[in-house]
């Protein structure tokens, strides 16, 4: 019999770059759920599916998805259902986040506009006040 493969909190930790902080706050949220053994159950024993459940909480957080909304998706891959509700909420989701993506990408480009227009005006304002400043230093001192 093969045993599996499984996974302490500071293995997975170390591999993801993760505080097991945050490990513990996934498993909080339902996202992982390791095995308790030990004294009181203290010590966590990850599996692959825990694993591969972190990597995808992990690439979901990257695309911008709350935890929850990772959460849901993951779920939804782990039943044996069909994958096209799958694939259509997840699909959802994504086209969800590309607007709010656009639409800060729009905010941040007008910001940047604004920016750029009171650069203008303060080097145009130093422009000018600089042959005054000039005459300033090269005034004789009284």
């Amino acid at each position: 019999m093969v045993t599996p493969v499984t996974y302490t909190i500071s293995d997975l930790a170390k591999e993801f770059d993760l505080t097991t902080r945050a490990m513990r706050f996934y498993e909080d949220m339902g996202l992982l759920q390791p095995q308790r053994t030990g004294p009181g159950g203290r010590n966590r024993i990850y599996s692959a599916r825990d694993r591969t459940r972190l990597k995808l909480t992990l690439r979901a957080k990257r695309l911008g998805l709350s935890l929850s909304e990772a959460r849901e998706l993951i779920d939804m891959y782990d039943s044996p259902r069909d994958t096209g509700p799958q694939l259509r909420a997840f699909l959802a989701i994504l086209a969800q986040h590309r607007r709010q993506l656009e639409e800060q990408m729009a905010d941040l480009l007008a910001n940047l506009g604004e920016v750029k227009v009171h650069e203008k005006e303060a080097r145009a304002l130093l422009a000018r006040a600089a042959p005054q400043d000039k005459k300033k230093v090269n005034a004789p001192a009284h």
